[in-house]
C-alpha cells in the first residue's frame, strides 16, 4: 500500500471558505504540515494565469480540490453556464498549474451525481458513463466528470500521483443554508426553522417524499479525504459515503424533530424528485479501515444548532 506522509509537507486546500474546504482545514490542522489558502479576492481560481502565478509563488507539495460552484437542483436549472463553465474553469487551471509546479499528490473531490441517473444500488465506481446522467443536475456533473478524467489523464501521460473522491451528499457546518440554492438539508432545515418562528401549520417539500439519499457529515468527509491522501493512489475514483440511505421523508421528518417545528410536512408532486436513489457503494473506502463517526440524528442536532447560532449573519 502507498504512504505519502503528510508530516513537513505544504498542502494547499482550494476552496477553504466553502463547507468541504472548511472541514478539511480543520481535520489538516491536527497533522504536522503547513496549510496554504487563498481567498478569492487573493486569488481567481478561473484566470488561469493566476492559478499558475500563485503556485510557483507557494510552492505547495500536495494540492486538494474542493473549490467548485455548487447548489441544488434550483441552482442547477437557472444557473446551466455557471455551474459547468466555472467548475471546469477551476479545475482545469488548478491541476494543470499543480502538474506545472511540481506538484506530485493531488486529490480532485467530485460528487456522486457523476453517476447515471438509473444506475445498479449500491453504485459502483466503474458505473461512470454506463448510462444518462440526472438532467436536474447534468452541468455540474459533466464538469466533475471531466476533471476527474483529467486526473486519470495526468496520471496514465505524466505518472502524477492524482487522485479522485466522490462523495456522496454532504451537510454541516458552513452549508449554503440560501432557500434559492441550497442542498436538501440545509433547504429543509431553515425552512422549517422558519416555518417554526412563524407558527405555520405546515411546511411544503419538493417532490413525493419517495427519492432515497444518503447523507454523510462533512466532517466524515474530512477525515476521509486526510485518510485518502495518505494511503491511497490509483487511477480508480473512490466513493466516500456511510453506506446506508433513507427516503426524503424520513429525512424530512428526521430535520422537523431536529428543529423542533410541529406542524404537517406537505409534499409537492409537481416539482422533480431528481435521482430516483443514490446509494454509494463504499467497499473500496471500507478495504483501507475507514468507517464515519457522526450519526445522522447528532449531525442534523449539531448543524440546526450551528445554523441559528448563525442565521444573523445571513447564512
Amino acid at each position: 500500500m502507498s504512504s505519502f506522509p503528510l508530516a513537513g509537507r505544504r498542502v494547499y486546500v482550494a476552496g477553504h471558505r466553502g463547507m468541504v474546504g472548511r472541514a478539511l482545514v480543520r481535520r489538516l490542522e491536527r497533522e504536522p504540515c503547513t496549510l496554504l489558502t487563498a481567498t478569492r479576492a487573493e486569488l481567481d481560481l478561473t484566470r488561469q494565469a493566476a492559478v499558475e502565478a500563485w503556485m510557483r509563488a507557494e510552492r505547495p507539495d500536495l494540492v486538494v480540490i474542493a473549490a467548485a460552484e455548487v447548489g441544488g437542483i434550483l441552482a442547477n436549472a437557472s444557473r446551466p453556464v455557471d455551474f459547468l463553465e466555472r467548475n471546469l474553469l477551476i479545475e482545469i487551471n488548478l491541476i494543470r498549474a499543480a502538474a506545472e509546479t511540481g506538484v506530485r499528490r493531488l486529490l480532485f473531490l467530485g460528487s456522486s451525481c457523476i453517476y447515471p441517473r438509473d444506475c445498479p444500488q449500491p453504485i459502483r465506481e466503474d458505473a461512470l458513463l454506463s448510462g444518462p446522467l440526472e438532467p436536474t443536475n447534468q452541468w455540474y456533473a459533466i464538469a466533475k466528470i471531466a476533471g476527474l478524467k483529467l486526473c486519470q489523464a495526468y496520471r496514465r501521460q505524466h505518472g502524477l500521483a492524482y487522485v479522485t473522491a466522490m462523495p456522496t451528499n454532504l451537510y454541516g457546518p458552513f452549508d449554503n443554508f440560501d432557500p434559492a440554492g441550497s442542498h436538501v438539508v440545509p433547504g429543509l432545515l431553515r425552512r422549517m426553522h422558519e416555518a417554526k418562528l412563524r407558527g405555520d401549520a405546515a411546511v411544503a417539500i419538493w417532490g413525493t417524499g419517495r427519492p432515497r439519499r444518503e447523507l454523510l457529515h462533512v466532517d466524515d468527509l474530512a477525515d476521509a479525504c486526510v485518510l485518502l491522501l495518505q494511503r491511497y493512489d490509483d487511477e480508480l475514483p473512490v466513493n466516500v459515503g456511510c453506506g446506508e440511505d433513507l427516503t426524503i421523508a424520513e429525512l424530512a421528518a428526521l430535520v422537523r424533530a431536529a428543529v423542533g417545528f410541529a406542524g404537517e410536512l406537505v409534499f409537492d408532486p409537481s416539482k422533480p424528485d431528481g435521482t430516483p436513489r443514490k446509494l454509494l457503494d463504499v467497499s473500496r473506502l471500507r478495504a483501507l479501515g475507514w468507517r464515519p463517526r457522526v450519526p445522522l440524528e447528532e449531525g442534523l442536532r449539531a448543524t440546526y444548532a450551528w445554523f441559528r447560532e448563525h442565521a444573523a449573519d445571513g447564512v
